[in-house]
């Protein structure tokens, strides 16, 4: 046995010692080996944590025995049954010589303190296995430690022991009591029965000694500390008083720990409540922060009886306590001004929790109670901590603020459930509470004055955003009680804020930004309130084409639309503070309705955004945030910016268009360079303003000579500066600078033209169309720098994005550079390029219709045959299957779209009817492919458009004879492919019923066969009854009445008949 002991102490010395490099794996191993085999090798481990050497000391090092008590634990933790005698004893036998010779004799592991924890957690385990059967007399034999072996000694208990019997009820406490523990572990039945039987156990036994033993311990303990506290501070007293604080520290935890599972009777008594209010204001800080979780734990004990629970919280008398120590913690938080002390905050936000705790339970007897009386006299306790619960949340420290965010949650809601049950007004005594509750929560919504938005990160900005959401919802709780309430007291304080300003008076930037914030989330709680420009002005409604030539000026405006109109006058957008300027932009490019009936507010409002405090702000984050800003307000107000000045505000931002490229240094190699460089958050900005000019450039569309004018003035240096980065990039240098430049300018170009409108789907009469040669030359030069540059993915990319927005611009003008387009696009490309491009083709279907159909005749072929090619191809990994996925996602998208927009011609063109058929079969293959229920489900949507398409007869009419958009002979694809598809599908094996995917294709399958028999008629329905369902062994009947529902059922009826049936038949 000594030279297992050996080896293991070895083993460990080796496994702490990483750079033994040759046996520092092989120790570990070995060692997680004896501890996974704790049932055996517990015999090894127990000596080695308690055997001493000749001279008395511990014979093995720290690290040895600490891992010895991780075997005990191991063994210990997983067991629910009694030891067998012979290891209780010795077990026993070791632990209390073990603690006798260390704890009572010694100086409790003095030089390895990390022992004193491991050991009293393997204590506890110990003491869980055997205190119910084996070892009753478990604390008897600790009390009888607890008086100290030195007669001299200024105590009446033992330190070293008195801390090691805390440990030890706090961790029983915590394992039999604590739902958080517990919550955090696997359940375990065996466990569950087991802690139960200890807690019954400990109540019946020992509770009351326990609780009195640590009660008496604290006594003392607080006795002493105030004679120390009265001597003359030296080295000795300061020591001694340090230990007796730790004493009284633990004391009281430990206290707090049973306080929940014992009977209250014996821990809330005349005497303990008097020593814990004491010990709540005592001098030491850990003390006061004990107590407070100790005092929480007595207030939310659960009793049986509300009138006990209401007779615990009379004898607490906690509110009145609160409220002096509420009191007088905010006093000294005055005195130290700046001088922040983190501790005091936390016993600060402490008590808030305290409070916190006794109002929600006071709530639960105030709302729930069934007896009157009861409710009633919490009603009235309740009522009275309500000032001090204003108190803590008016806290300048979000932290204490948020305390009692739960009880003032519970009162509101109580507020908002009176209230909807009753008709009449609230009562005067609620009213006013919510009156000093607006003046809270107004006051903390504000910004600390000492903090700078622009310089605090990220976390701090996030974490004060997340406080005003909290405060606003505890906001729109009143103004669900009393609505006048809350937006007179907002109207108030706005206007009064924004008075000041404008009067000249010094308001601080906080302030300010509150003021203007309150203009922006007054249309939020303004419910009664109008929608677009009935919010802001008391006009009659007018009819939508009227509302551009009616004069809103005339009439009054609303409350809103009043504290909008004094937030543009007073000019505060120049307050020389960031946050309040951005909070005046974001406040109008958020109710952008309210220029539209004050038209005089867009000019002074474009001044500001486009001067020093907006767009030319020197900061680039702000700058960023203000380019989007200043599209939106431009965009919303377009029609009501007078279009004379439309160059103007243009020039005014025209040195912010210059594009600027910087290429990132990247770490590592598989890192695309010229993907990264082309992710500017900068230059996303930029896309904005570029956006914006088209839109301004749009609004000249009566002065077509002008608008030209214009537009050429924005695309020709870029065009220019496209041209001199083509050559430097095909010049054969290495520099990506001239790649990322033309990626740029391509996407701005692009851009410019989404600001202008789409073309129209009907061209009519006295349309005036924009410059659409200008647009014809910006697509020839993207074109051009595509057909030299086309192996850059993001030179391709961009021409996708830019051509989209300039054929929705231009339209048929510049089809004719589709064809090439395509070409190019298709030269290089990579898998996932192929979605986009055909999400592409798709958007320019949406988009152009008809016009179409002479690109798509061109393209549909090969674009057809390398899509069926590269879905037939076995997926090598997760990405290619994900890319297969998206592929033929887009490819069905794509077909749809055709069939949708009437250009299902191009698959029987001259060109393309070689192919028609392998095209079917494809879509008839990707029907049946039960492994892809979404892409069956779009299969047998396209089939069903088919079949209403080319399954159709032909049409007589008069002097045209027969036409129609049917194929000759496509009924035969009808009956003898489709159809048989349709009912093989929900026979396959792997056809899930139960999954809702495939329940879609169903209700698809349904759809098509409906369409059949539509499309086909009579003849559909002779098919069916006749000819395929007898085919498939279906009794005569079965297919009349099949086919008979078929034909007369609406949609819904059938596609739940047609599921009933196969799922009947898949039954049977």
């Amino acid at each position: 046995m000594e030279q297992e002991i050996s080896q293991i102490v070895q083993a460990i010395t080796i496994a702490s010692d990483p750079t033994q490099l040759p046996l520092h794996q092989q120790a570990l191993s070995y060692i997680s080996t004896i501890q996974q085999n704790a049932n055996n090798t517990w015999r090894l481990a127990l000596p080695i944590f308690v055997d001493r050497n000749p001279e008395g000391a511990r014979k093995y090092p720290p690290q040895a025995r600490f891992f010895a008590l991780r075997v005990l634990e191991e063994f210990f933790d997983n067991r629910f049954e009694a030891l067998d005698e012979e290891s209780f004893r010795t077990f026993q036998q070791a632990f209390i010589a073990y603690i006798q010779s260390e704890y009572v004799h010694g100086s409790a592991e003095a030089d390895a303190t990390f022992l004193r924890n491991k050991f009293s957690h393997t204590l506890t385990l110990f003491f869980l296995c055997t205190y119910v059967d084996q070892w009753p007399t478990f604390f008897n034999d600790i009390f009888i430690l607890l008086r100290p072996t030195d007669s001299s000694s200024s105590s009446s208990f033992n330190k070293h022991i008195s801390l090691l019997f805390f440990h030890i009820v706090l961790e029983i406490s915590g394992e039999v009591a604590d739902q958080m523990i517990k919550s955090a572990r696997s359940f375990n039945a065996a466990r569950h029965a087991r802690d139960g039987r200890v807690r019954d156990a400990v109540r019946e036994r020992d509770a009351a000694r326990i609780n009195e033993a640590v009660l008496t311990i604290v006594v003392e303990g607080a006795e002493r500390m105030v004679i120390l506290q009265k001597r003359d501070e030296t080295a000795d007293t300061r020591r001694e008083l340090d230990t007796v604080i730790e004493i009284v520290d633990w004391g009281v935890r430990t206290f707090g720990s049973y306080v929940g599972w014992i009977d209250i009777n014996l821990t809330v008594t005349p005497t303990t409540v008097p020593l814990l209010f004491n010990l709540l204001s005592d001098s030491s800080l850990p003390i006061r922060l004990a107590t407070s979780v100790a005092l929480l734990r007595i207030v939310a004990k659960g009793l049986k009886e509300p009138s006990d629970k209401l007779q615990l919280l009379k004898v607490l008398s906690l509110g009145q306590v609160l409220d002096a120590l509420e009191a007088k913690t905010r006093v000294q938080q005055i005195e130290r001004g700046s001088d922040i002390d983190e501790g005091e905050e936390s016993y600060r936000e402490a008590l808030g929790k305290l409070l916190n705790i006794l109002g929600l339970e006071l709530a639960k007897l105030a709302d729930d109670c069934p007896n009157e009386d009861v409710r009633s006299e919490a009603s009235v306790y309740l009522t009275q901590i309500l000032p001090v619960m204003l108190r803590f949340l008016a806290d300048e420290y979000d932290d204490t603020s948020s305390t009692v965010f739960p009880l003032l949650q519970v009162i509101l809601t109580s507020y908002k459930r009176s209230r909807k049950m009753s008709p009449d007004p609230i009562d005067a005594s609620k009213r006013s509470f919510l009156v000093s509750l607006l003046q809270v929560l107004l006051e903390k919504m504000k910004w600390d004055e000492q903090a700078d938005p622009d310089d605090v990160d990220e976390d701090d900005n996030a974490e004060f955003d997340k406080i005003r959401k909290e405060l606003r919802t505890f906001m729109d709780s009143v103004l669900a009680i009393d609505q006048e309430l809350v937006t007179d007291a907002v109207r108030t304080l706005s206007l009064n804020t924004i008075s000041a300003y404008q009067s000249g008076v010094s308001i601080k930037w906080n302030d300010a930004e509150l003021g203007i914030y309150l203009v922006f989330m007054f249309g939020e709680i303004n419910k009664s309130g109008g929608k677009g420009r009935a919010a802001f002005c008391q006009a009659p409604p007018v009819e939508k084409e009227r509302r551009k030539s009616t004069d809103y000026s005339e009439y009054s405006l609303t409350t809103h639309g009043e504290m909008l109109f004094a937030l543009v006058r007073s000019g505060i957008s120049s307050y020389p503070h960031l946050s309040v300027a951005l909070q005046f932009f974001e406040t109008a490019a958020r109710y952008t309705d309210f220029f539209k009936v004050r038209t005089d507010c867009i000019i002074p409002t474009l001044q500001a955004m486009i001067d020093a405090r907006g767009l030319h702000n020197e900061n680039p984050k702000y700058r960023s945030r203000l380019y989007y800003l200043f599209h939106r307000f431009i965009k919303e107000c377009r029609n009501d910016i007078p279009p004379e000045i439309t160059t103007s505000v243009i020039d005014g931002f025209r040195d912010l268009l210059p594009l600027e490229v910087e290429i990132p240094e990247v770490d590592g190699t598989e890192t695309d360079v010229l993907s990264e460089a082309v992710k500017s958050s900068t230059f996303d900005s930029q896309l904005y303003l570029y956006e914006t000019t088209g839109i301004l450039c749009s609004l000249k569309f009566r002065e077509p000579q002008e608008q030209e004018t214009l537009l050429l003035s924005l695309v020709k240096p870029l065009m220019d500066e496209l041209s001199k980065n083509l050559q430097a990039s095909t010049s054969g240098g290495q520099d990506l600078v001239p790649v990322v430049k033309v990626h740029h300018i391509i996407m701005a170009m692009g851009t410019i033209a989404k600001g202008f409108p789409d073309y129209p789907q009907t061209l009519h009469e006295g349309h005036l169309l924009p410059p659409l040669e200008v647009f014809a030359q910006i697509a020839q030069a993207i074109l051009v720098c595509l057909e030299a540059m086309n192996i850059f993915r993001v030179v391709r990319d961009a021409t996708r994005f830019a051509f989209a927005r300039i054929l929705a611009t231009a339209g048929p003008k510049i089809t004719h550079f589709i064809p090439p387009l395509m070409g190019n696009l298709l030269t290089h490309f990579q898998p996932s390029e192929l979605v986009d491009f055909m999400n592409f083709i798709g958007l320019l279907i949406h988009k152009l219709q008809k016009d179409m159909f002479d690109v798509l005749d061109q393209l549909i072929g090969p674009l057809t045959v390398h899509i069926t090619s590269l879905l037939s191809q076995q997926a090598s990994g997760t990405d290619d299957q994900r890319s297969h996925a998206d592929t033929k996602k887009a490819f069905l998208t794509l077909m749809n779209n055709i069939m949708t927009s009437k250009l299902h011609g191009i698959f029987t063109s001259e060109r393309n009817q070689g192919q028609f058929e392998s095209v079917i079969e494809t879509m008839q293959q990707i029907a049946e492919d039960v492994s892809d229920p979404a892409s069956q489900k779009t299969a047998f949507t396209f089939l069903s458009k088919s079949v209403i398409v080319w399954g159709q007869y032909p049409v007589k009419q008069e002097g045209l004879g027969e036409t129609s958009d049917g194929l000759p002979g496509f009924e035969r694809f009808i009956y003898e492919r489709f159809v048989p598809a349709a009912f093989r599908v929900p026979s396959l094996p792997d056809f899930n019923m139960k999954d809702g995917q495939q329940m879609v294709v169903l209700h698809e399958i349904a759809n098509f066969l409906q369409a059949v028999c539509k499309t086909r008629g009579a003849e559909a329905y002779e098919f069916f009854v006749s000819v395929f369902l007898p085919s498939q062994n279906w009794p005569s009947d079965t297919a009349l009445d099949f086919t008979t529902k078929l034909r007369d059922m609406d949609g819904k009826g059938f596609r739940k008949y047609f599921t009933d049936l196969i799922r009947s038949s898949r039954n049977s």
